[in-house]
Formats: structure tokens, sequence, C-alpha cells
């Protein structure tokens, strides 16, 4: 048990770290309330977009963790699931 909880940590917290500098990096240079979508205004607060930003952001990078957590797995681990 104790090492799924190190799996999930060992992903979701350089996730949120990642996010969280994107979402400064990202909106230190546009502002929310000039967004457009499809000739529109969108019709969202701004920090309804801030909120949204973040968290596809963290999702990206939760996705960016788990595969770098899949990809470095030793084979024995792939191959001997059960152990």
């Amino acid at each position: 048990m104790a090492m799924k909880t190190r799996n999930w940590m060992s992903i979701l917290w350089p996730a949120f770290l990642l996010a969280s500098a994107a979402e400064l990096l990202v909106f230190a240079l546009v502002d929310p309330g000039d967004l457009h979508w499809r000739g529109e205004a969108v019709g969202l607060s701004r920090q309804a977009v801030y909120a949204a930003g973040f968290f596809a952001f963290w999702l990206l990078a939760i996705g960016s963790s788990a595969l770098t957590l899949l990809l470095t797995r030793p084979a024995s681990e792939i191959n001997n699931p059960e152990d």
C-alpha cells in the first residue's frame, strides 16, 4: 500500500508544482477578461478561467508524470506484477 501512495505522490506533487508555475507564467501574459471564443467573449468570470486553466495544466502535467513513472519501471516489475 505504501508503494502505491508513494507512486501517486510522485505523480501528483510535481504535476501540481508544474501547473502552478504554468498558471503563473500564462496568466502573467494573458488577461482572462480579454479571452474570446469564436468571436465572442468567454462567458466565465476571471476566477473560473484561472481555475479551468490550472486544472487543465494540472491534468497535462499528471499525464506527463505518470508516463515518466511508467517508462522508468524496471522490466521485472512489469513482467511480475503480483510480487
